[in-house]
């Protein structure tokens, strides 16, 4: 793997190749042409639909080959599997992705970004390198059965391509964050022949904001990454219903309170991801060793039931069409749950957004079933709160109710359920964000130190730092200088205010001028006892939004920049400069998020 700084200058030709030529040609036909865009982001989608299938057919036949699987059975359906093959496959699949990771932090390796993070924070700047390796790491802990989905991979690898593509075509910042999302919409469509779920998918989670200009670049990579797997092998995840009943306006609030059951489930597993991971680092076990441990518990659980196993694809099917006790779909929800959180805690590669769709699927059925028993006049058709449990814990999860809501729509193409799903998705998003605020992707770089809350393109911040904005080499002078002798240096209007070192050169404070000169005139003094802020200053690798931070405290309209080692003064920077460039910076953003 490579950091994800080195792979951000991606290698170019000689100045005066054909291929230089070429490329530059094609930079400045998709810098100005909206078309070249969309063909640029349809090709990705195209690439992207190939890497989808290659991964799922490869976990389908290592599930069949691993598990000995019959040939039209899911490895979550399995009426059981070998002890011997479980403990086996986990076990070795945790020890190759363990050594990977400790070969990684051996060598202080920076670890891979994400979509969301790279469109949060690096303008789109991935590493198709790492992307690849991310793939491949969720491609090995999906096939050895660990109790993750393949959907992380599939996102990862799409969106490096999409910023892969869009670094070599020298394309903007907006449009390489496009390209990104185009990447993911066609990976996540195609696996579910869901163009619309995909391009959501891309809006809500990826890019974190729809916008016109958007449009056609991501449902392009969408459709043509839902034709692309439907000609190579069809949708590995297409999700099917039994006849269902129309939902009639008595049937809402009973979704409303599923949704909230969604919430607090979904809050739940998310406090306990990070209370497993803490809990596994106290160990103080090496890093090699702890997929071999957290294989082993998911092995013990794969004994128990084997729809713990895998993203829960064939158990899926196998809940929503059989008639299990409350009992034994409790036990599912439970296992699947422990064995989920064991899995990425451990160090297995993978996401959780099939995995949410089958848990909240068991949700809803619980739900339907105690609700029937307390007030059966007040349940919907039972596959509608299957239906709702899935979108209601994919949108606490994952996020995006949009999404999870067109999801159910291509599925089962009844409007009037579909609308019911909505309505649950966004009530049950609303209750995450306002007790929680993060979903499972946003959590998880919450607890690598990034506080990021979603797509949103904040990665301008930390490009608008103090070392660009400050006015280098600020008038300085000496504690001990006298005042009349400042003033004579600087006379009024000439500065606003004089930086002040100690007899070793570093920062002391400022002086404003005007106020030297009024002391001056009465009498004198040294230029130290009027220093002011000696406890305030800033640093150049700062960003504005600190900077801005350091202001409101100081209640300064001017501060030193001081360099952190020395201590010495290298710069000013005036509070009203700084506010207007962050307020020119976010309106940019803010309009580039808006495609206008």
């Amino acid at each position: 793997m490579v950091s994800p700084a080195s792979a951000a200058k991606p290698s170019t030709p000689p100045q005066g190749s054909a291929s230089a030529r070429y490329i530059r040609g094609l930079r400045a036909l998709t810098r100005s042409s909206e078309l070249a865009l969309v063909a640029a982001a349809a090709l990705v989608g195209l690439v992207a639909a190939l890497c989808v299938t290659a991964m799922t057919q490869t976990a389908i036949f290592m599930h069949k080959l691993i598990f000995d699987l019959p040939f039209d059975v899911r490895l979550s359906a399995a009426d059981r599997v070998s002890p011997w093959a479980a403990f086996g496959a986990l076990s070795l699949g945790g020890l190759s992705l363990g050594l990977m990771e400790s070969w990684r932090r051996k060598r202080e390796i920076p670890g891979p970004v994400d979509p969301i993070e790279a469109n949060a924070l690096r303008g789109g700047r991935m590493s198709l390198r790492d992307s690849f390796v991310v793939a491949m790491q969720t491609l090995i802990s999906n096939s050895c059965g660990a109790s993750v989905g393949l959907e992380a991979g599939y996102a990862q690898i799409g969106s490096g391509l999409g910023s892969y593509f869009g670094q070599k075509l020298g394309v903007r910042r907006s449009d390489l964050r496009l390209l990104v999302g185009a990447g993911a919409a066609a990976a996540i469509g195609g696996s579910f022949g869901a163009p619309l779920t995909g391009a959501f998918y891309a809006f809500e989670i990826i890019l974190g904001a729809y916008s016109i200009a958007g449009a056609g670049p991501i449902f392009a990579a969408s459709i043509v990454g839902v034709l692309t797997t439907h000609i190579l092998a069809g949708a590995p995840y297409q999700i099917s219903t039994p006849p269902i009943e129309p939902l009639t306006l008595g049937g809402y609030p009973a979704l409303f309170g599923l949704a909230a059951c969604a919430a607090a489930l979904g809050i739940a597993a998310m406090r306990a991801a990070g209370l497993s991971e803490k809990a596994l680092e106290a160990t103080k076990l090496p890093v090699w060793a702890r997929p071999v441990i957290g294989g082993f518990f998911v092995a013990a659980l794969a004994v128990v039931t084997p729809q713990v196993l895998g993203a829960g694809h064939g158990a899926l099917a196998l809940v929503i069409a059989t008639n299990f006790s409350l009992m034994a779909l409790a036990a599912f929800l439970s296992l699947k749950m422990v064995a989920c959180m064991v899995s990425l805690a451990s160090g297995f590669r993978g996401g959780l957004f099939f995995a949410s769709l089958f848990m909240g699927a068991l949700l809803g059925k619980i739900y339907a079933m105690v609700l029937f028993a307390v007030l059966p006049a007040a349940v919907p058709d039972p596959t509608i709160c299957v239906l709702a449990g899935m979108a209601t814990l994919g949108v606490v999860i994952v996020g995006g109710p949009l999404t999870m809501s067109f999801l159910v729509l291509e599925n089962t193409a009844d409007f009037s359920v579909t609308a019911g799903v909505l309505a649950a998705s966004v009530a049950a998003s609303l209750m995450a964000r306002r007790a929680f605020g993060y979903s499972f992707s946003t959590w998880r770089l919450h607890l690598r130190g990034e506080n990021i809350r979603s797509a949103n393109d904040i990665g301008w911040i930390s490009d608008l730092t103090v070392g660009r904005l400050m006015q280098p080499d600020p008038p300085t002078v000496d504690a001990s200088i006298e005042l009349r002798e400042l003033c004579a240096l600087y006379p009024l209007g000439s500065a606003r205010a004089i930086v002040v070192t100690d007899e070793a050169g570093r920062y002391a404070g400022l002086v404003n001028l005007a106020e030297a000169h009024v002391h001056a005139q009465n009498g004198g003094g040294k230029a130290g006892e009027l220093a002011r802020f000696s406890d305030s200053a800033l640093h150049a690798a700062m960003n504005a939004k600190v900077a801005m931070a350091i202001f409101d405290k100081s209640q300064s309209d001017q501060l030193a920049v001081v360099d952190p080692l020395s201590e010495a003064p290298i710069g000013i920077l005036s509070e009203p400069y700084l506010a207007r460039r962050y307020a020119e910076k976010a309106d940019a953003a803010a309009r580039s998020a808006l495609g206008m």
